[in-house]
């Protein structure tokens, strides 16, 4: 049985680690949060595994200790701030506080970011919009990466650009965050790392071949991933690409055009909603209520699988594990106790 830590105790050493390595301490406390509560959801390739790269950046200088956000444009339903490479998640974790502060005036907050650090996680920015009985909206893409290939073709034109969005209901929300590709760059790594195939079919050679091999992705030239959809119906998923990039990076005034050197610098689109901007509670929930029940009673492909809904495995994992103790994926206390020996941060204490 794998060791369990305690939610809080995994908090203090990410951020431990990232004040050893510079970062104000409450800048350190809003990415450990972040990193720990994607973990809680069971986003192992968004969670504690993104520290060592951030914790890189900082020593190479690539992310910004100080500084704030620069604010471009401001109508209170609606805000736009340049990051200049401040510490993604501190960024975008305040953006979502300033929204909150704002909906209950506006019903509906809309803001852009452009030139994050990597936000990791988006279901983990979006715990406190539930919390709020509030709907929420995330997408991120980012400029300088190309990853997916567009529908028909065998060049890599688009980044990874997750999309994740929740909903308050009367028993457990609907939460999800996933990308425009088919499989997630994380889950490739991974695999990569592994010597594994990947389950299926999501990737394209340079030649136009489909292939489950990681390597194809480091292959000379390149291969890409496909879209969701893949070489069927990838057209939707394409579409629904081509719509991430617009949000979150035509509309920040920050793409693809000047982004050359920006690295994993992400560009973000932020809405979120009050329902009771636009009906009474009891009417929305009911309705929500409604359309989760009848999910819940299709008739399952499979007796031992019924359907299920989005965020249902994540909100009850994050419980389970804020009670018992976080189980984290294998290798990834390995890898942080390398940096908590070259910056000197005592390492967690497994749960008895």
């Amino acid at each position: 049985m794998s060791a369990r830590y305690s939610a809080p105790a995994l908090e203090r050493f990410a951020s431990d680690l990232l004040v050893a390595a510079g970062l104000p301490p409450a800048r350190a406390a809003a990415l450990a949060r972040i990193f720990v509560t994607a973990d809680l959801l069971g986003y192992s390739t968004h969670g504690l595994q993104r520290l060592p790269s951030n914790l890189r950046w900082l020593e190479q200088g690539r992310m910004r200790r100080e500084g704030e956000p620069e604010v471009l444009r401001d109508r209170l339903a609606v805000f736009s701030w340049d990051a200049h490479f401040l510490p993604g998640p501190w960024v975008l974790t305040r953006a979502v506080d300033e929204a909150l502060g704002r909906v209950a005036r506006t019903g509906v907050v809309t803001a852009t970011l452009r030139r994050c650090s990597h936000v990791a996680c988006l279901a983990a920015y979006l715990v406190p919009v539930l919390e709020r009985r509030l709907v929420g909206l995330l997408v991120v893409s980012t400029p300088d990466e190309r990853f997916i290939s567009p529908f028909g073709g065998r060049d890599a034109v688009f980044s990874n650009n997750p999309l994740a969005f929740c909903a308050p209901t009367g028993g457990l929300p609907i939460l999800f965050d996933v990308s425009m590709a088919i499989t997630a760059g994380g889950r490739i790594a991974r695999a990569a790392r592994e010597g594994r195939q990947l389950p299926e079919a999501c990737l394209k050679t340079a030649d136009g071949r489909v292939s489950a091999d990681p390597a194809v992705l480091s292959g000379e030239p390149p291969g890409t991933v496909m879209p969701i959809g893949g070489p069927g119906h990838g057209h939707k998923g394409y579409a629904l690409t081509l719509m991430t990039e617009v949000l979150s990076q035509a509309l920040s005034g920050h793409g693809r055009s000047a982004a050359a050197g920006e690295g994993e610098a992400n560009s973000v689109f932020l809405q979120v909603l009050d329902p009771e901007a636009f009906t009474d509670w009891s009417d929305y929930q009911r309705e929500v209520d409604v359309l989760v029940s009848q999910c819940l009673d299709s008739r399952a492909d499979r007796p031992e699988q019924p359907v299920r809904i989005p965020g249902h495995a994540a909100w009850r994992r994050r419980q389970q594990q804020l009670a018992q103790g976080v189980s984290l994926y294998p290798g990834i206390l390995a890898q942080l106790e390398t940096w908590a020996g070259r910056l000197h941060v005592t390492l967690p204490v497994p749960l008895a």
